[in-house]
């Protein structure tokens, strides 16, 4: 019989008699006994043990009788459990018995016992007692059970979050990398159409009229042709590491630029296409002006609005003029034309959130190019912001500000 199943039972009397009494009518069910003969040294046995499946108690004992000590007994929260059988030599009257039973009895033996009744007795306290036990061992092994479920559920819980983050993180990576994808297609279109259009009509030219042209024309074609083609090989080059970087999470590089030179630069570009309509292209940027400006977002949004400039000016319509002025920590950069204008309604759409807009006249298209908001897109991640003034049939005059760089003084 291992320690968990030996039932084990106090007797408290003060007369060694009755405790060996009761001893040898309950031994032959094998129980394990402890004895007390006064109320003090049970309160002392149960102090270091408290497992007692049972305590047959005598009522009339000397200094601590049995009420008393069973309320002692019962004040500690560990002996709460433990049934007490009161044993007595007086009469069961009303008085003694609800005395008994508020001091914490289950039941009463009267003295001298009848040992069939008090082994009866025991045997029902001491199962019950057994019985309830093995409920709260139940009891306690559910609870533990119930907690693992409840941790492995908040487990699951916590790995469902996780899966959910994930996947939402990866689908802002998939629509951040849609956008990259949607940026580079229309840096491409407005970075190259013009170029290559330029290409196009000085090879053209060089070709339709090979026979006519005089050797200096064929040599300034030829140039042109040229000149053009090394400027797009440039430019493909550079999308094609912006491209990647775009990936990389690493496409915004603000870098020092020379003003003056990065607005020529695009301006070439887009020259052969304004000469075919008889417009001049102007820098009037002052020399000692620099920015600090990702160099192909920068070059960009100058020829996107450079190119729209020329579109909507007539043929013969004058100068695209290019000018900046200092205006604290920012550069204001204008691009002005002479063109078509827009109507007040045409510019609320401009600055509306439509991503398919264009920056265009007063004939508006869709889906064409880079648009006003990528441009709008790369001027905000310098920090800087975009405004238009216009009127209609007198011109445009886009307004957009970018960092100024200045040299920081040594210390």
């Amino acid at each position: 019989m291992d320690d968990t199943s030996i039932i084990k039972i106090l007797l408290v009397d003060d007369n060694e008699n009755n405790l060996l009494s009761m001893r040898v009518v309950l031994e032959k069910d094998q129980y394990a006994f402890s004895s007390a003969t006064s109320g003090r040294e049970a309160l002392r046995i149960l102090l270091k043990e408290d497992d007692f499946s049972l305590i047959l108690l005598d009522v009339k004992m000397p200094m601590m009788d049995g009420y008393e000590t069973a309320e002692l007994i019962y004040q500690r929260d560990k002996l709460r459990h433990i049934p007490i059988i009161f044993i007595t030599a007086h009469d069961y009257e009303e008085a003694a018995i609800f005395k008994g039973y508020k001091a914490g009895a289950v039941d009463f033996v009267r003295k001298p016992f009848n040992p069939e009744i008090l082994r009866s007795k025991v045997a029902v306290f001491t199962e019950l007692y057994q019985k309830n036990r093995l409920l709260k061992q139940q009891e306690e092994k559910l609870q533990l059970i119930n907690n693992d479920l409840i941790q492995l559920n908040q487990e699951l819980e916590q790995r469902v979050l996780e899966r959910t983050i994930a996947l939402e993180n990866l689908n802002h990576e998939l629509k951040a990398l849609n956008l990259s994808k949607d940026k580079f297609l229309s840096v491409i279109s407005h970075d190259l159409r013009n170029p290559l259009t330029s290409l196009l009509a000085s090879s053209e030219n060089l070709k339709r009229d090979a026979d006519k042209l005089k050797p200096e024309q064929i040599k300034l074609l030829s140039g042109i042709i040229n000149r053009t083609s090394n400027k797009i090989l440039s430019q493909l080059n550079e999308l094609v590491e912006w491209a990647k970087n775009q990936r990389e999470k690493t496409s915004f590089q603000p870098v020092k630029l020379h003003l003056p030179h990065g607005i020529n630069e695009s301006l070439d570009l887009l020259r052969e296409t304004a000469n075919q309509k008889e417009i001049s292209l102007e820098n009037e940027v002052d020399e000692d002006i620099y920015i600090m400006a990702d160099a192909l977002m920068f070059r960009s949004v100058l020829q996107n609005l450079v190119t729209n400039a020329i579109k909507y000016t007539p043929h013969g319509g004058g100068a695209v003029k290019v000018s900046a002025c200092i205006s604290g920590d920012m550069v204001e950069i204008c691009i002005r034309d002479n063109g078509v204008g827009m109507a007040e309604s045409t510019k609320a759409m401009l600055f509306g959130n439509s991503s398919q807009t264009s920056i265009l006249g007063t004939n508006m298209e869709k889906g064409s190019g880079l648009g006003l908001l990528l441009v709008k897109d790369f001027i905000t991640a310098h920090g800087g912001a975009i405004n238009v003034d216009t009127e209609v049939d007198k011109g445009t005059c886009f307004r957009f500000t970018l960092p100024h760089f200045t040299e920081q003084p040594e210390l």
